[in-house]
């Protein structure tokens, strides 16, 4: 039951790390949304493993193979199938842990819910699961551009290195143009440093992604438990590895005075209602105001490190679990899609459940 999200645009993924391959069925996606392989793949592309020094060496080119609900280049209204076939598992690296826990993994919790676990790279809880989540988002965002509305996400802190610039003053398509997918090119080669020196001592570092989505008009959310924020929070908490959400000015808000936290409205020269400032983050009474809504995710540091640590086996016994595989010293760099995705797919189904909160 775990494994779908969304109410409307609804998404259900399936398959493990180490299986014959992941996918995902999209329902709700309406008819006549333009669809394009090439950016879908591209899509996949910026999370797929093997980009650079600093993320796991699996090869996997995360092709993708539509199954159903596409005729002619534009959707049917009927269910999306996309399956991404896995090429590169080496189940064998997993066999020293097949009785033990390692720590801070879903080994233990996945052993305690089902009573069997799949220990080949985690199998479901393996952030493998989130290539479907991305081909997903990426249909939620053709959908979207179509509205107007993009979602654009970049690294903007590793460790202690982070981006003193507002986002608005940042170029975001220049994350895309460094490996650490930062939108700040100076900042970004000391977190490339950084990722590295850590990597190079067996160990991992965490980070922050930013995300903010731009074109979302006013009304998208819900009142009371479906909030947009609530339903934004749930989708990157749902990530793997992400251990915090906040949008809008966030835990620096409680620092402020209402008199200088409050968004006072005004009218544009077009004769639209905006904000003179920006603190509510897009959002206000859980539905969308029309100015940016932007938030950052934290990262921890990737549980699996290249160091021996302590921990028990089924039995109960005191052991060793020896760090081997392929795994990233830190996760941000290729969680940047995943975000955007996780955020286009919470859009999406709000901009349909919106159609049905008014006669016209």
């Amino acid at each position: 039951m775990g494994s779908i999200y969304g109410k409307i645009f609804s998404i259900s993924t399936f398959g493990e790390s180490h299986g014959a391959g992941i996918g995902v069925v999209i329902d709700g996606c309406p008819a006549g949304v333009s669809f394009d392989p090439e950016f879908i793949q591209n899509e996949l592309s910026r999370r797929k493993p093997g980009q650079s020094r600093i993320t796991t060496q699996r090869k996997e080119a995360d092709e993708f193979e539509v199954l159903s609900g596409v005729f002619e280049g534009v959707t049917t209204g009927t269910p999306i199938a996309l399956l991404i076939r896995n090429e590169d598992q080496r189940s064998k690296d997993y066999a020293h842990i097949a009785d033990r826990f390692r720590p801070s993994h879903a080994d233990f919790t996945y052993e305690k819910k089902y009573g069997v676990r799949d220990y080949r790279g985690g199998g479901r809880s393996s952030a493998r699961e989130t290539a479907a989540r991305v081909a997903a988002g990426a249909v939620a965002k053709l959908m979207l551009r179509e509205l107007g509305v993009t979602v654009s996400a970049f690294v903007s802190q590793v460790g202690p290195v982070r981006v003193n610039r507002p986002y608005g003053e940042l170029d975001l398509s220049e994350a895309e143009n460094n490996a650490v997918r930062c939108a700040d090119p100076e900042v970004a080669e000391e977190m490339f440093d950084f990722i590295d020196s850590v990597r190079k001592k067996g160990d991992s570092v965490g980070g922050v992604v930013f995300c903010v989505a731009k074109g979302v008009p006013a009304g998208w959310g819900e009142p009371v438990f479906d909030k947009l924020h609530a339903e934004l929070g749930k989708a990157m908490l749902s990530i793997n590895a992400v251990k915090g959400f906040e949008y809008g000015s966030g835990f620096d808000g409680v620092e402020m005075l209402g008199s200088a936290h409050n968004d006072a409205f005004y009218q544009d020269e077009h004769g639209n209602v905006r904000t003179r400032t920006n603190f509510s983050g897009g959002i206000q009474g859980g539905i969308s105001n029309g100015e940016d809504i932007y938030f950052r995710v934290a990262f921890k540091p990737v549980a699996t490190i290249m160091q021996d640590q302590d921990s028990l086996n089924k039995a109960g016994e005191t052991v060793v679990v020896s760090g081997k595989g392929r795994h990233d010293p830190c996760v941000v760099p290729r969680a940047v899609p995943i975000v955007e995705a996780m955020a286009a797919l919470v859009l999406a189904d709000f901009y349909l459940r919106n159609k049905t909160s008014k006669i016209t």
